[in-house]
């Protein structure tokens, strides 16, 4: 089992910065794609960015230009660092780790003068 947890979420205005982090409880986040949901009320999930084991990046097009995936395997990290915050970023945020199919618990993110 693999324990993913994320955080970094909040409140925020804008056009604001933020940046997500996902943690994971074992080092087998360094040989897997790692991904970042969200969803949004009343939508479904969306992938937002994905990062494989190489390090290649895959962007949905409504971000593309604004969020960046990185990972960081010696802490077993993955991050989401998101600049130019619209309302419509509001959403759950979620960590999915592609071997196993293990998820987070989720980070709200809510944007908002």
């Amino acid at each position: 089992q693999v324990q993913l947890v994320e955080s970094g979420g909040g409140l925020v205005q804008p056009w604001g910065p933020l940046r997500l982090s996902c943690a994971a409880s074992r080092s087998t986040l360094s040989q897997s794609a790692m991904g970042w949901y969200r969803q949004a009320p009343g939508k479904q999930y969306e992938l937002v960015a994905a990062i494989i084991s190489g390090g290649s990046t895959n962007y949905a097009d409504s971000v593309k230009g604004r969020f960046t995936i990185s990972r960081d395997n010696a802490k077993n990290a993955v991050y989401l660092q998101i600049n130019g915050l619209k309302p419509e970023d509001t959403a759950v945020y979620y960590c999915n780790m592609v071997i196993g199919d293990y998820w987070g618990q989720g980070t709200q993110v809510t944007v908002s003068s």
